[in-house]
Parts: structure tokens; C-alpha cells; sequence
């Protein structure tokens, strides 16, 4: 299968030391990829240089077939961008949010059933600084969205929310994968990467050190001789906190 993504000997320099040194991978159609790795690993900085947001250095990265530094207005709009901590015009009702991003690119869209999509349709009237942090999150994926874009970046985006909020967006962004969008995502949370992710590159000092499923990954820990204490457990706290206060939202 062609790659929906190529990044081909990829370099960010600072002061002349390469944050990102040189790495490569792909990334499928309707694939979900997380890149992992400790703070300071150049994760951040590969996404951004991908969305267009940061000058490349070295190497290339092609989104469907276009070159990102030669077409970067082609590229904004195969992509969308769900950022860290989303921000919004205050005084601003969400259904007018998605139909200001939606007009930035000169679509019409259906607002309600954007909402319903992210289960925010009861909150169409209310001000974005009204909104809690899991919703405005949420906010921020529909609006990212508007376009209909082919690659869909993600970064560390469940960071502070509750594990209701947190399963919810899980779900979201398994369905955003089952219209055949890339994803491609950071994430500190290894058991969300571990659920979410048909495979992972592992970053550290701005390289890959490690591309592979997480069930290989772990394969090949443990054919390393890896070994620790063995305890099977049904469930953990996270479980019993989901059956004790219910899976729906608290918005």
C-alpha cells in the first residue's frame, strides 16, 4: 500500500545540534502511529515540521504525494492540527467556532451533526470559556476536522483529562481512523499508545531508536530476556473508578 506519509532523513538543528537527526518512517492510510518518547526527545518538533509550522532542515516529508516544504498551503489542507491546549475566542458560542473554521476553508458544514459526533450537541449555545477541558479538547478535534482532512495530528491529547474523558477520546479517535484518515499522535500514557496505536517510534536525543507494533516491541523486550515479577490482574484502579462512577461524560 502507498504511504499516506514518507519522512525521508528528517533534521531540526538549534544552535547546531540536530533536535531531530535524521529519521524515517511511513505512515499508512486509515493507520494510527504514535511517536513516544521522553521530554526533549524531538517528537514535538517532528509534528510540527510535518504540519508546516516549523522550517525543515534537512531530509523531506511528503503528505500524499506533495512535498511539505514546496506546497505548504496545499498541505494545510490535507492536514488537521489538534494541539496541545487548544484556545478559542472567548465570547464565542461553539456552534460559531466550527462554522468560522469551516468557512476558513470554504465549506459548508453540517454544525449540529459535528457536535453530535462529539457528543457536544447540548452545549451548541454555550460560550467556548464555559466549556470544561475534555470538552474544549473535543472541541478542538471537530473543528480540526471541518475539511475533511487525510492526516489528522495529535499531540499528548487526553494530557489532564479524567478517564471518562480520557476512554471517550480514545473512541473518537478510533473512529476518525475508521474513515480511512491517518492518525498520527504523541502521547505519554504507554497504555494508551499500547491500545490506540497499530505501531510506534520510539524517540530519544532525535532519533528512532525503535518502529515496530507494540505487540512486537514487546516481543522483542522479552526475547531480550526481559523478564518481571508476574501478576495477572483482570482489571486495574482505572477500572474500578470507570464501574463505580459510569462511563459517560462529566461535562
Amino acid at each position: 500500500m502507498k504511504a499516506m506519509v514518507s519522512v525521508k532523513d528528517l533534521v531540526k538543528r538549534y544552535d547546531g545540534k540536530a533536535v531531530v537527526d535524521g529519521i524515517s518512517f511511513e505512515v499508512k492510510k486509515g493507520e494510527i502511529f504514535g511517536i513516544l518518547g521522553p521530554n526533549g526527545a524531538g517528537k514535538t518538533t517532528t509534528l510540527e515540521m510535518m504540519e508546516t509550522l516549523r522550517p525543515i532542515d534537512g531530509g523531506s516529508v511528503f503528505i500524499d504525494g506533495v512535498d511539505v516544504e514546496a506546497g505548504p498551503d496545499t498541505i494545510k489542507r490535507l492536514i488537521g492540527v489538534q494541539p496541545q491546549s487548544p484556545a478559542f475566542q472567548d465570547k464565542t458560542k461553539i456552534r460559531e467556532v466550527i462554522e468560522l473554521f469551516a468557512a476558513a476553508y470554504g465549506e459548508k458544514v453540517d454544525v449540529m451533526q459535528f457536535l453530535r459526533d462529539v457528543e457536544l450537541e447540548d452545549k451548541a449555545n454555550s460560550f467556548v470559556e464555559q466549556l470544561s477541558g475534555g470538552q474544549k479538547q473535543r472541541l478542538s478535534i471537530t473543528t480540526a476536522l471541518v475539511h475533511g482532512p487525510k492526516v489528522f495530528f495529535l499531540d499528548e491529547p487526553t494530557t489532564g483529562l479524567d478517564p471518562q474523558a480520557r476512554r471517550n477520546l480514545w473512541s473518537l479517535i478510533e473512529n476518525i481512523r475508521e474513515r480511512g484518515v491517518s492518525v498520527i499522535m504523541t502521547t505519554h500514557y504507554m497504555d494508551e499508545a499500547e491500545i490506540l496505536c497499530d505501531r510506534i517510534a520510539i524517540m530519544d536525543n532525535g532519533k528512532i531508536i525503535a518502529l515496530d507494533t507494540p505487540k512486537n516491541l514487546i516481543k522483542a523486550l522479552i526475547k531480550r530476556g526481559f523478564k518481571k515479577k508476574q501478576e495477572v490482574e483482570q482489571a486495574n484502579l482505572e477500572d474500578v473508578f470507570i464501574d463505580l462512577t459510569g462511563k459517560a461524560l462529566r461535562d
